[in-house]
């Protein structure tokens, strides 16, 4: 098992920045990929962003490319995602999730955190 806890979530005004980090424990030798998903209220779970093991590997979806950033640290089995330029329409319950593949699909994920509110004002 591997247990995923998210932090950095807040209220932020438009144009501003915030940073999330999700600290991994358990079996991390086990994971592959760590993403980050979002969900607004009365939608579905989406995609934001992916990290390969070694970092090398990268991919966003086409509306956060050039604003958000995920970097991870294998030592200290930790994932973070830097949102610049933040706008209303980020506004979501932000997931960490970690799984064996380098994918966008959330099904392809094995192990999800609590989620940690994000609020982007107007």
């Amino acid at each position: 098992q591997v247990q995923l806890v998210e932090s950095g979530g807040g209220l932020e005004q438009a144009g501003g920045s915030l940073r999330l980090s999700c600290e991994a424990s358990g079996r991390t030798f086990s994971v592959n990929a760590l993403g980050w998903f979002r969900q607004a209220p009365g939608k579905d779970r989406e995609f934001v962003a992916v990290i390969s093991r070694r970092g090398g590997g990268t991919h966003y979806t086409d509306s956060v490319r050039g604003r958000f950033t995920i970097s991870r640290d294998n030592a200290k089995n930790t994932v973070t995602l830097q949102m610049n330029n933040l706008k209303p329409e980020d506004t979501a319950v932000y997931y960490c999730a970690a799984g064996p593949l380098f994918s966008a699909v959330p099904k392809s994920y094995d192990y999800w955190g609590r989620g940690t509110q994000v609020t982007v004002s107007s």
